[in-house]
Formats: structure tokens, C-alpha cells, sequence
């Protein structure tokens, strides 16, 4: 049995809570627990640790460094703080074990590549996605339907509170279908919706929306003529936990570091397009 440990700015956050309540319901879970959680600091309004812990049946963990030196494996979350990912993965990342962070990776390119240095010559195995990758659909139809085949356009729509939280689902979805080397995007929205185009310099084309009221939504034309749409995605949490305990038992990631650095690179420059509508903006290198 493999030691799961949770480290998080607010412990008592949406998907702390889905990842515990789903763990103990994967087809791995005679493999892994969740056997500790630590957070930086109470959120306001929030469980305490030791309650959300008591809830979970999980143990509390008095620092972060206990967390690192007793567990195997090691989730760095914070999804709506991508600000103090830096800061919290910086031990785990030394650790030479696992680490899975929660999305958005990073609040910059700059900051994703350090992250990704320091894995490197500590020999830990790193690995962030948004969940919306792991979705049951969308893996079919990208590692079976469009395997092979170039894909020339792919338009992604999903809700959330806000662009700068939020795109990365649609910017993860749409990476894993076109793939790697976007050069500049465009914001072409209103107030009602942020519609980004991205633009590749072989020809190939994206478009992410994002308005609140949104379900997330994929389409994409690939092959001689071929499109493949999928209109509702129930299932990506599950399919998330699934990849993480798999990362956890072999580690190896199962999204390549190019397209984590260039969803974040894309998250970047669609943050500084919005003051810039209707005018190319560079992605950063």
C-alpha cells in the first residue's frame, strides 16, 4: 500500500474534497491511500485540517516536511492559487518522489520551466493536467479516432468563474488534440465571452470560449475531412485520479512536459491578450 500526501494552501477546497472522496473509489484503491494532508493556512470560513482530516479519515500532518518524509507519493493542489505552487512543490520537488500539481501548474511560463528544472536534478517524476484531459470521450477520440492523423482545427467552450482561473481547461483540451507549437493569440471576445484563437504556424488553427454558463465542449476536424464533437464530458474526475494513481505506481507522467509548458505559455499570453483585443499577442518562449 502506497502513501498518498496532500499539501494545499486551504486543505478544505473542491478538489481536495473530489480526489479524497474518489480515491477510495478507483480500480487502484487496494494499492493507495490517502494517509496525510497539510495546509498552509485555514481558509476563512473553511474546515480546520484536523476536521477536514477527521472527515476524511486521513492523518494531519504538523508540517509539510512531514508530508514529504513519510508519504510516497505526493499531490501539491492550490487549484485557484497557482501563485503558491512554487512555493509549496519546492521541497517536494527535491524529494525524488512523485509529484502530481493541481492545476493551472503555474502562473507563468518562467515559473513552469523552473518547476520543471528542479524535478529534473532532484530525479523527481512531475506531472499537472487539468482534469478535463482525462475525460472518457475525449480520450477516445484523440488516442484512437484522430491517432495519426493531422489535426487542423480544434474548438474547445467551457464555463468557470474566470478566464485567468479557468481557460487552462479548455487550453489543456486543446493541446493534447493539436499538439505543440503555437506561436500568437488573439482575444476576440466580448464581456459575455472570452473567445480566443490560436494560431500555428503551419497552418493550424484553435479557438477556446469561456463564459461562466458554459458546459465544457470539444470539437475538432482532423484527417480527409473527418470532425469529431463531443457535447458533454460527465466523467473526468474519475479519469483523473485514475491517470494520477497510475503516475503514482510508475512514474511516469502521463502528459508530456511540452504541452504543460505551452498550456501554460498559452495561459500567459491569453491573461495579457485581454487587455489587448483584437491584436496578436506573442506567446512567451
Amino acid at each position: 500500500m502506497k502513501n498518498i500526501g496532500f499539501i494545499d494552501l486551504h486543505i478544505d477546497e473542491f478538489h481536495s474534497n473530489t480526489y479524497a472522496r474518489l480515491i477510495p473509489q478507483s480500480t487502484q484503491a487496494d494499492r493507495f491511500r490517502l494517509a496525510l494532508a497539510w495546509e498552509k493556512a485555514p481558509g476563512e470560513g473553511k474546515k480546520s485540517l484536523e476536521e477536514w482530516c477527521r472527515e476524511h479519515n486521513v492523518g494531519v500532518a504538523s508540517s509539510l516536511e512531514q508530508v514529504v518524509e513519510e508519504c510516497d507519493c505526493l499531490a501539491v493542489l492550490a487549484p485557484s492559487n497557482p501563485e503558491v505552487h512554487e512555493e509549496l512543490a519546492d521541497l517536494p520537488l527535491r524529494s525524488g518522489k512523485p509529484v502530481y500539481v493541481d492545476k493551472t501548474f503555474a502562473p507563468s511560463l518562467a515559473a513552469a520551466k523552473r518547476m520543471f528544472d528542479k524535478a529534473e536534478q532532484h530525479g523527481t517524476p512531475l506531472m499537472s493536467s487539468s482534469a478535463l484531459r482525462f475525460g472518457s470521450a475525449i480520450q477516445r477520440v484523440v488516442h484512437e479516432d484522430m491517432a495519426g492523423k493531422r489535426v487542423s482545427f480544434v474548438a474547445t467552450r467551457g464555463g468557470g468563474r474566470s478566464y485567468e482561473e479557468y481557460s487552462v481547461h479548455m487550453f489543456e483540451m486543446m493541446v493534447m488534440a493539436i499538439g505543440t507549437g503555437a506561436t500568437r493569440l488573439m482575444q476576440v471576445g466580448n464581456d459575455a465571452a472570452r473567445v480566443t484563437v490560436v494560431d500555428y504556424p503551419d497552418g493550424r488553427r484553435g479557438c477556446i470560449t469561456q463564459a461562466q454558463p458554459f458546459p465544457f465542449q470539444f470539437a475538432a476536424l482532423y484527417g480527409d475531412n473527418q470532425a469529431a464533437v463531443i457535447n458533454e464530458m460527465p466523467d473526468f474526475y474519475p479519469g483523473l485520479v485514475e491517470a494520477m494513481l497510475r503516475f503514482f505506481d510508475s512514474g511516469k507522467p502521463e502528459v508530456p512536459k511540452e504541452q504543460t509548458l505551452e498550456i501554460m505559455a498559452l495561459v500567459e499570453a491569453g491573461v495579457a491578450a485581454l487587455n489587448a483585443p483584437d491584436r496578436w499577442v506573442d506567446l512567451p518562449k
